[in-house]
C-alpha cells in the first residue's frame, strides 16, 4: 500500500522488474498486476462507509486475463486508472449503501450472506450494471467474514481486495 493506506496493489509470483536491472528478464516471469484498490478518504468524517475503486485487468476473446506487467511506476494500473488511460482495464466501484432509519447504519443487500453491520462489508459492481454484484464482502462474527465473487474477478484479486479493507491506516478508517 502507499504511507496512507489509500491505494494497494495486487501482484502474482513473478519477479519484480525493479529488483533485476541488469539482468534481461523473459516477459512471462516478469510479475503482472492483478488489481488495484483505491480508496478515497471518507467525506462522513471517520465514521460511514468509505468510496473505493478496483481496477483489474481486462479479459480477452478467449476470456483469459489480459496480462500487465508495468515495466515503471507510469504504467501501473494506479498510474492508468488516474490518468485515465483505461485500455484493457476493467473499473469497478463499491455500491453506495442506503442509510437505514430502523437500525441505524448504512446498508447493502447481501441476500442472507452477510449478518452484521459493519463499515468493512461492502459490494462491488460495474457502473454500467450495478445489480450484478462482481464481490461481496462482509462480516458475519466477530471476527469471521464472508466473501463471494463472479466473473471477471479470480479468488485472488477477490481475497486480496478483502484484506485491503482491513488495514487500519488513518485515512480510510
Amino acid at each position: 500500500s502507499n504511507l496512507m493506506g489509500t491505494k494497494f496493489t495486487v501482484y502474482d509470483n513473478g519477479t519484480n522488474p525493479s529488483k533485476n536491472l541488469g539482468a534481461l528478464l523473459e516477459e512471462s516471469t516478469m510479475r503482472q498486476e492483478l488489481a488495484a484498490v483505491c480508496y478515497e478518504t471518507n467525506v462522513l468524517g471517520f465514521k460511514g462507509p468509505r468510496k473505493m475503486t478496483v481496477v483489474i485487468p481486462g479479459m480477452n476473446m478467449t476470456f483469459e486475463r489480459v496480462p500487465v506487467r508495468p515495466q515503471n511506476e507510469q504504467e501501473s494500473l494506479v498510474s492508468r486508472w488516474q490518468n485515465n488511460s483505461m485500455d484493457n482495464l476493467i473499473e469497478l466501484h463499491n455500491k453506495a449503501p442506503v442509510w437505514n432509519d430502523d437500525t441505524q447504519s448504512y446498508v447493502l443487500n447481501f441476500h442472507g450472506r452477510v449478518t452484521q453491520a459493519s463499515v468493512k462489508n461492502f459490494q462491488i459492481v460495474h457502473d454500467n450494471d450495478p445489480d450484478y454484484i462482481v464481490m461481496q464482502f462482509g462480516r458475519i462474527a466477530e471476527d469471521i467474514f464472508t466473501l463471494d465473487f463472479n466473473y471477471p474477478m479470480c479468488a485472488l484479486q477477490a481475497f486480496a481486495i478483502g484484506l485491503s479493507s482491513f488495514d487500519s491506516k488513518l485515512a480510510c478508517e
